[in-house]
């Protein structure tokens, strides 16, 4: 077998039907960020976890409303680009959170305008409907690292072991969730509680939040 036909065929193996499925979640996703004013251009990246040794993760400079299977990359957890595309600059930050967190599937950042706002505002996200304290819980935390960088991933990472959600300062937020949809609900929820909050404050208010008491007994039809 030639070199080619052996990168070719290694290539198929590595995209097998189940990535295949997963991507074309992730396309269909990228699609709904972007029209949904969550990303703009080649801002953001998504995952999603193949199985205990790999994941599928987007592309570097890649458009999330424009992705292609082409536009992915099949990786190791260990960092190794077994086929496809060059893979996103903040592979690490996917691959660190799926580190800390076996429960975790799929991965989801983007740069919300509202949660980034208030975040460098120093102002808190504050949880108020049945789904933003359903769906987001908790809201993690790191300061401003260069993307890409392993002080971001890695800050990211300590935080997703307490948290689903967390926003990077001045940059974006991640979403994790034991699925794409799940990863993908959460990151929305989070967004439209920043949204919430940020009306909040201009009507005035700076203490609503979602009843305390009622969190042990969250369920959801």
């Amino acid at each position: 077998m030639t070199e080619a036909a052996t990168a070719q065929s290694a290539q198929a193996a590595a995209f097998d039907a189940r990535t295949r499925d997963l991507v074309a979640e992730l396309v269909g996703v990228g699609s709904d960020i972007v029209a949904r004013g969550l990303a703009l251009a080649s801002g953001g990246n998504l995952s999603a976890r193949i199985d205990e040794e790999r994941f599928v993760v987007t592309g570097a400079g890649t458009w999330l409303d424009r992705l292609t299977p082409e536009d992915f990359a099949v990786m190791t957890l260990a960092g190794e680009v077994l086929a496809g595309a060059k893979p996103s600059s903040e592979w690490k930050l996917h691959q660190r959170s799926y580190g800390v967190r076996p429960d975790v599937h799929a991965v989801v950042h983007v740069h919300p305008q509202h949660a980034v706002l208030l975040d460098a505002l120093g102002r808190d996200i504050r949880l108020i409907t049945l789904d933003h304290a359903y769906y987001v819980r908790s809201i993690g935390r790191t300061p401003f690292y260069p993307n890409g960088s392993d002080e971001l991933a890695d800050s990211a990472a300590e935080q997703a072991r307490e948290h689903d959600c967390i926003v990077m300062g001045h940059h974006g937020c991640s979403a994790l969730g034991d699925s794409v949809a799940m990863a993908f609900r959460r990151a929305l929820n989070l967004e439209e509680a920043a949204t919430t909050t940020y009306r909040a404050l201009l009507l005035g208010d700076t203490s609503t939040t979602f009843p305390p008491e009622d969190f042990a007994a969250l369920h959801h039809a």
